[in-house]
Parts: C-alpha cells; sequence; structure tokens
C-alpha cells in the first residue's frame, strides 16, 4: 500500500464533531512529519495540521482550537478530532507527510458541514 487511506468524514450541522483517521501500511508515522491537509472547492490544497514525530503540533489559524491531530505509531494511523466545525470546513480532507509525497495521496474523505 502506498497510499494513505482517509476514512470517517460526512454531513453533520454547524457546531458537531467528526474524527478523522487515516490509515498506511507502513511505519511512516514515526519517520515523518505529517500533515492534514483540505481541499475546498476550487481552492487549492492548504496544511491544516501537523504533528511532528516527536508530537510537537501546529495548526492553522482558522482552526486553532478547534482541530487537533494525533498519532498512534503502533497503529500506523493519524487521526484528526474536529470540532464545532464550520460551514467553510467544508472540504475533502487528505493526510500525508509535510511535504507531501506525490505518489502517497488517497482519494481523502469528503467533509460537508450544513444546516
Amino acid at each position: 500500500q502506498v497510499q494513505f487511506v482517509e476514512s470517517g468524514g460526512g454531513l453533520v450541522q454547524p457546531g458537531e464533531s467528526l474524527r478523522l483517521s487515516c490509515a498506511h501500511s507502513a511505519p511512516i508515522f514515526s519517520i515523518f512529519i505529517m500533515g492534514w491537509y483540505r481541499q475546498a472547492p476550487g481552492k487549492q490544497r492548504e496544511l491544516v495540521a501537523r504533528i511532528s514525530t516527536r508530537g510537537s503540533t501546529n495548526y492553522t489559524d482558522s482552526v486553532k482550537g478547534r482541530f487537533t491531530i494525533s498519532g498512534d505509531s503502533a497503529k500506523n494511523t493519524l487521526y484528526l478530532q474536529m470540532n464545532n466545525l464550520k460551514p467553510e470546513d467544508t472540504a475533502v480532507y487528505y493526510c500525508n507527510s509535510v511535504p507531501g509525497i506525490p505518489v502517497s495521496w488517497g482519494q481523502g474523505t469528503q467533509v460537508t458541514v450544513s444546516s
């Protein structure tokens, strides 16, 4: 498995929460800085959260205080807990290393926030 496999997206109302998961067959999360990206319709893909191999995290301003990135190296899985979702969070969410490995982009998972 070369690509990441994202899951956990869905349709939610503003203020609700979702937890995204990202899996890979290789122990890549203990080697690279990992990130969650998103791409909204008509916009470029943006990095919204990243986590280092030592667990330090960074977030883009628009999600600070609402999103939490974490990883489980034993399960080769990356997570994104998203709380207090807003309509502007609507996008396809992807995970990859930072910077992204071109061949590893997966299909992403759609998150739609709408009332």
